[in-house]
Order: structure tokens, then sequence, then C-alpha cells
């Protein structure tokens, strides 16, 4: 059980604010005080400086809480796992899910990867989430999710991860668009598709991330294409290329089936061939470190297998 000293820490960090801080947990501002001094005396250095609104964090508040907070959100895992655990058979406790994906990664890995964790553990507790990257990074600072399966870029000094696969990374088409014209292949250059519309991901999530990155390298940018429309449903987006209403840029985990039946065809440009990780992360200096590495290493071999049997 975490010190009540740390608690008064996380909250004064977050509200950046003593009164605030105070406010949320109940208790007096001068026992707010009392605990951060008792705090930097433990640490020897200061955590916060005055400012005319409230505090600023010192960098070692700004060390403190990465860690402290993973230790906050670990108890509340263990808590949660106890519980748990006191409800079944101890000798056949699974410890509980709580996880979130990427939307790709929601809709075309995990439910093989569901579909064989529930079959070997029919009675685990399972709580899948999705949404972009961005808003996982949150849900696990918030101890929402214990770790996440994520395509997007992440804070590497916050956040330990293992790879989890890689994954091409393709632009497709309809075989014929709106007037009927088929798209011409093969295509050379990124540059020969500044002409067509893109039906894309929103902002903020790992897909669409991807790709302003690897075209800020060739100096491009969305606003280069002819137009750019943003959906957050993965199947929508693909309606309406199948409309032959624009091209998108996916992983090719997501659009395998369609490519297969012929409904697209890969248009992926010769120089603009791209392999990207799918990472599970987790806070970095969390004590399950070694189960979300175990997981990943499971799921890895059963993805493996997957695609040899392809």
């Amino acid at each position: 059980m975490l010190d009540y000293r740390t608690h008064t820490f996380l909250e004064v960090y977050r509200q950046r604010s003593f009164t605030r801080a105070a406010e949320s947990l109940l208790i007096t501002q001068p026992a707010v005080s009392q605990h951060i001094r008792q705090l930097e005396a433990h640490y020897g250095c200061a955590l916060f400086t005055k400012t005319g609104r409230g505090v600023d964090p010192t960098p070692a508040a700004d060390l403190l809480y990465r860690r402290l907070l993973t230790m906050e959100n670990d108890e509340a895992r263990l808590r949660i796992e106890a519980a748990d655990a006191a409800h079944r058979n101890a000798a056949s406790h699974i410890a509980p899910l709580r996880f979130g994906c990427t939307r790709t990664i929601a809709d075309y890995v995990a439910p093989f990867l569901m579909a064989s964790h529930l079959s070997t553990h029919p009675d685990s507790d399972v709580a899948l989430r999705a949404g972009n990257t961005r808003d996982l990074v949150c849900a696990l600072d918030q101890g929402i999710i214990d770790f996440a399966l994520v395509e997007g870029s992440f804070d590497r000094s916050s956040f330990a991860f293992e790879t989890l696969s890689t994954e091409p990374y393709v632009a497709v088409a309809a075989p014929r668009d709106r007037d009927g014209n088929t798209p011409s292949r093969p295509v050379a250059s990124v540059r020969d598709l500044l002409t067509e519309r893109l039906i894309l991901r929103e902002a903020g999530s790992g897909t669409r991330e991807i790709l302003e990155k690897h075209l800020s390298a060739r100096d491009l940018d969305l606003g280069d294409f002819a137009g750019v429309v943003g959906i957050e449903s993965i199947p929508t987006i693909k309606a309406c290329v199948r409309a032959g209403s624009g091209i998108t840029f996916m992983y090719r985990v997501a659009v395998e089936a369609e490519l297969a039946a012929g409904e697209f065809v890969d248009i992926t440009p010769d120089d603009f061939r791209i392999e990207h990780d799918f990472c599970l992360i987790w806070q970095r200096g969390s004590q399950y470190a070694p189960r979300y590495r175990s997981l990943c290493e499971a799921w890895r071999a059963l993805l493996a297998s997957a695609q040899n049997r392809r």
C-alpha cells in the first residue's frame, strides 16, 4: 500500500496547486504543505516552485511523478487482482486482462488473439477498449488499462514495450474509380498519387501518423493531395474506397480480404514501401513487466503460427 504522502504529491502534480489538491483529497491545505515538505526532506530536493497561480514541478518532481504514478497504478492493479483471486480458485487463477488496442489492431488482430486466449482460459476476465494511440496512452497513465497494443508512436522514456509484429503499410484503391478509370500501375513515386483524394483515419490515429511522418521525410504533407477526408471508422473508410471515392493508406492486415477478393488493388508506390511495428506497451518501471513480456511473446508466436499456415 502506498504512503498517503505519495497520493498527495501525485495530486499536487496533477492540479499544479496545493489548494486544489487539498480540495480534491478532502484534506486541509496545511496538511498538503506538510506532506510535500516531508517528501522533499526524504528525497533531499525541492519538488515544486511557487508561481502566481499555483506551483510548477521541478525536474526532480517530473521524474518522481513518472515513477510514483506507475507504482500507484500497479497498486490499483494488485487490488483488482487480489479481489478477483478471492472469488476464484487460487490454483487456477488467471489475472484479468484490462488493455486497449488501436483500431486496426482491435478489428484485425485482437479477434484472433482473444478467441485463442478465451479458448485456452474460458474463465478469464477480459476488458478490451479501442481508441487511437493518443487516447490509449492517456488511459495507461490514468490506470484505466494495464497495457496497450498500438501502431502509433509513443514516448519510449515513459513506456516500455515489446514488438508484437511488423506489418506492411500499403496504399489501396478500388479497381475502378467513380468515373470508371482504372488506377495506373505500377506507381513509381508517391508524388504520382497527389492528384488523388485521401480517405484517412482521424488526427491522432497511428495509421494517419505514420503516413504524415513518411510524407514529411519526402517534403510532402497531406495538403499536397487533391483532398483529405478524415473518418474514424475503418469499415467506413473501406466502403468509400470501394465506391471509388478516393484512395487510402492502411496496414495490409486490414485490407487483405479485399485485396484477395479483387475489391481493392495495391497501388503502393515503389518509393513508399514501409513496414511498421505493432507494439505492446506498458508503463516503464511496472512490477508487471514480466507478465506483459510473457503475454506478448505468446501472442507473437500465435500470430507467426497463423501466418505460416496461410
